[in-house]
């Protein structure tokens, strides 16, 4: 990076403020430019300051960090990655404009405290880089529609995602219908989220979605999502398909990892698949992508300007990956073309 990422960090107590604030400043990519003890006091030092990031708190006294980035990023576009304890609030935060989340500590002292502050120092860097604007705009107020023809009940739709994925999955699942062939999703997310992502996805859209377990069968009208700490893959007994949920190193520097997923429906599914590639950071997805396409799969990746994150789609589009590049509005109609024609 060509300059230092200029860091403000929020968060009503002394002691994780200074945890935070010290374990950040100690890599030589970023420099913390204040702190800020509740959402007022940051939005001054927002103004006064101008940093590149903001990690954020999400409960704080006089305003909930949810609230503070509803009022905040309309007016302030910053990315912001949330500081939570496990909670389903994350992906209210998540719904309001923040790029990312970590996983809170309950002491600071020990390794916790080590592999906190690295994965907030890697989400600080890679937040740097986000649009914060793009999700957003891009989110479709319109519900799209259609007829699935019985005899595609048995294609898989294959889905990866990291930073940005959470809402970028929404928008391309909410409105797929009742009777759409079986979704298998991989989106970078630790343990216990996933769970709570299934369930959040489950009461927003038409399908079933549910966290993944080992055995489960990809059926239409279900979305399976892989589980945080395991790795998914697709397998093949007879004419139905199930998932493997199975515990593994990590993959692109990812369980799940993208891939896993993707060179898996490659090999068991081949052209009777669909794969889309979204929003993240890194590479993870292109190369199984590459194997899906090779396979005869149809394969859709989400385009720059739509995008949170432009690596992992622009990874696999640059290596030849992609059938179809287009906006994160369009690819749920892209899909059921490409239903459509399919022989």
């Amino acid at each position: 990076m060509s300059r230092k990422v200029r860091v403000l960090v929020v968060d009503d107590s002394i002691l994780f403020r200074e945890t935070i604030a010290r374990g950040l400043a100690a890599d030589f990519g970023i420099e913390v430019v204040g702190v800020a003890a509740d959402p007022f006091e940051a939005r001054d030092k927002i103004i006064e300051l101008e940093p590149d990031v903001m990690t954020l708190d999400v409960e704080m006294p006089k305003m909930n960090g949810i609230e503070f980035l509803k009022r905040l990023i309309p007016q302030y576009p910053i990315p912001v990655v949330v500081v939570s304890s496990v909670s389903d609030n994350v992906f209210d935060a998540l719904n309001a404009g923040a790029v990312d989340f970590v996983t809170k500590i309950n002491s600071v002292a020990g390794t916790n405290k080590e592999v906190f502050i690295n994965e907030l120092i890697i989400k600080v860097k890679i937040a740097s880089m986000a649009k914060v604007g793009n999700l957003k705009k891009d989110i479709s107020n319109t519900r799209h529609t259609a007829k699935i023809n019985a005899r595609k009940s048995n294609t898989i739709i294959a889905i990866g995602a990291s930073t940005g994925g959470t809402q970028a999955i929404l928008e391309v699942v909410k409105d797929f219908p009742v009777d759409m062939p079986g979704v298998i999703i991989t989106q970078h997310m630790p343990a216990v989220f996933t769970k709570m992502y299934a369930d959040r996805l489950n009461n927003l859209c038409l399908m079933n979605v549910k966290e993944a377990e080992n055995g489960d069968t990809v059926l239409p009208g279900r979305i399976l999502i892989a589980p945080g700490d395991l790795h998914m893959a697709l397998i093949k007994k007879g004419n139905n398909y199930f998932v493997q949920c199975l515990s593994g190193d990590k993959v692109n520097g990812h369980c799940p990892s993208v891939d896993v997923l993707f060179n898996s429906v490659a090999e068991k599914a081949g052209s009777n698949s669909i794969g889309v590639i979204l929003t993240g950071m890194g590479y993870d997805g292109a190369k199984g992508l590459m194997k899906m396409k090779q396979k005869g799969a149809f394969t859709i990746g989400q385009d720059e300007q739509s995008s949170v994150v432009y690596g992992m789609p622009k990874v696999a589009y640059d290596i030849g990956a992609v059938n179809k590049q287009t906006s994160l509005k369009n690819i749920a109609q892209l899909i059921y073309s490409s239903l459509d024609d399919q022989k």
